[in-house]
Formats: structure tokens, C-alpha cells, sequence
């Protein structure tokens, strides 16, 4: 529960304890998806009441919102970061500098733009009654993209002392236990929804390619940007198969 807690703390603005133990928060990031089931489940309920009163669109906007304030656009600022410093960098050393930047550049404003285009064109043409649960899943499954890539990879900062001391590699049991946890919102969507889960493996393994490929491993933006991208591709695909099916 305390670690819960900290997972909450850390990857949410919602009030919190002030006596918990900051020194676990590296092993706290096993519960992400279930703080995916927390904001998700925020986004669904605004989308719910908000299309009550306005057009289908409107509602998608405010869900997304609602979650980027929840998060405090924790995962949004990683992906923003993400494409300023691949987008920009041609070296190691460059890249890692200006990922670290708190300016954003032309690239992450592209980037968060075009990702924000992307999600809301897709949940805004889904059936009305299955957006709620499509939120719920996206954002649970989403969280588990950076447990695998922190499961798979090391931390790209060597010299970076203090972030290092954050840095935590799940084991393959505590990975197993986030990924049955991300995948339950899957039972309330119909069955053929489970097949977008592939699309969402197959993304984040070749965005941590990418990033090792690049950087010879993963920081605490790439994490981020790996949610963001795995929650569109959820989007995507399960909008696919609902027009396919």
C-alpha cells in the first residue's frame, strides 16, 4: 500500500501522505497500471458526464484534459522532450543535452500537436458506449511500455548520479504481476479488442530499439514518450478492429 501510495504521489497531482518513504519510489513503478486504472478511470468519467451536454469531440477533449491535469502532463513533457532531442540531436552526448533542455522546442511542439490530433480524431469516431472503457484500457495498458523498456534496458545517463539513484530494473514476476494488472480494463471491451495489444508490444519494442540504437539505453522522457505512444497505438488499433470487425 505504501508503495501504491508513492506511485500515486509521484505520477499524479492528487493529494497524498507527507510521511512516505521517497527512497522506495523506484520500486513503486511497478503500480503504474494501476495508477493507469486511476486516470483512466478520471478521463472515462468526464467523457461520460461532458457528452451529456456537448458533441462527442468536445467530451474527448475534456477527458484528455482531465488527465493531462491529473498527471500533471508528466508522460506529455517526456514525449515533447523526446522529439526535441531525437528530433534535433545527431549524437549521443547531443541528444541526452538537450532531452534535458526545459525549453521546448519546434519538434516537441509538432510532436505533442500532431499526438493530440491523433487521439482525439480516432476516440471521437468510436461508438459513444465503448469510449469510457477504451480510456480505462489505454491507460493501463499504456503504463506497462515503460516497465518493459526498464525491464529490458539500462539508464542512458551514466554521469547523472542523481537520477541514478531512481533507476529500478522490475524482475520478470513483478513485471508479470503490472502486466496482468494492465491488461484486466481488457474484459470490459469486447473480445477483439485484445488483438490491439499486439500493436502496442510491437511499438514499444521498436521505440526502445530506437532509444538504445541512439542513446544506448532508456531516461526518465523516453518512459514517458513510451506511454504516449502506446496509448495512441491502443487507440488506433482498437479503432481498426472495431471498423474492421
Amino acid at each position: 500500500m505504501k508503495q501504491l501510495l508513492l506511485a500515486i504521489s509521484f505520477y499524479t497531482r492528487l493529494p497524498h501522505p507527507q510521511t512516505l518513504d521517497y527512497q522506495q519510489l523506484p520500486q513503486a513503478a511497478i503500480y503504474l497500471p494501476l495508477v493507469g486504472w486511476l486516470v483512466g478511470g478520471s478521463c472515462a468519467t468526464v467523457f461520460y458526464l461532458a457528452d451529456l451536454l456537448w458533441p462527442q469531440t468536445t467530451a474527448v477533449i475534456l477527458a484528455l484534459i482531465s488527465g493531462i491535469l491529473l498527471t500533471g502532463a508528466l508522460h506529455e513533457d517526456g514525449f515533447a522532450d523526446v522529439c526535441d532531442g531525437f528530433g534535433a540531436g545527431f549524437t549521443q552526448q547531443r541528444i541526452l543535452a538537450i532531452m534535458k533542455d526545459s525549453h521546448i522546442g519546434v519538434y516537441g511542439v509538432l510532436g505533442l500537436v500532431l499526438l493530440l490530433a491523433l487521439k482525439i480524431s480516432v476516440l471521437a469516431t468510436l461508438p459513444v458506449s465503448a469510449v469510457p472503457f477504451i480510456f480505462l484500457a489505454g491507460h493501463s495498458i499504456s503504463r506497462l511500455s515503460p516497465l518493459w523498456l526498464m525491464q529490458r534496458y539500462d539508464y542512458a545517463r551514466t554521469n547523472d548520479s542523481k537520477a541514478a539513484g531512481a533507476v529500478y530494473r522490475p524482475t520478470i514476476r513483478e513485471l508479470t504481476f503490472a502486466a496482468v494488472i494492465a491488461l484486466l480494463p481488457l474484459v470490459l471491451l469486447p473480445l477483439f479488442c485484445a488483438l490491439a495489444i499486439i500493436p502496442v508490444f510491437v511499438a514499444t519494442g521498436l521505440l526502445g530499439h530506437y532509444f538504445y540504437r541512439h542513446i544506448g539505453g532508456y531516461t526518465g522522457d523516453c518512459l514517458g514518450a513510451s506511454q504516449q505512444v502506446a496509448e495512441t497505438v491502443f487507440y488506433l488499433s482498437v479503432s481498426a478492429l472495431v471498423k474492421a470487425a
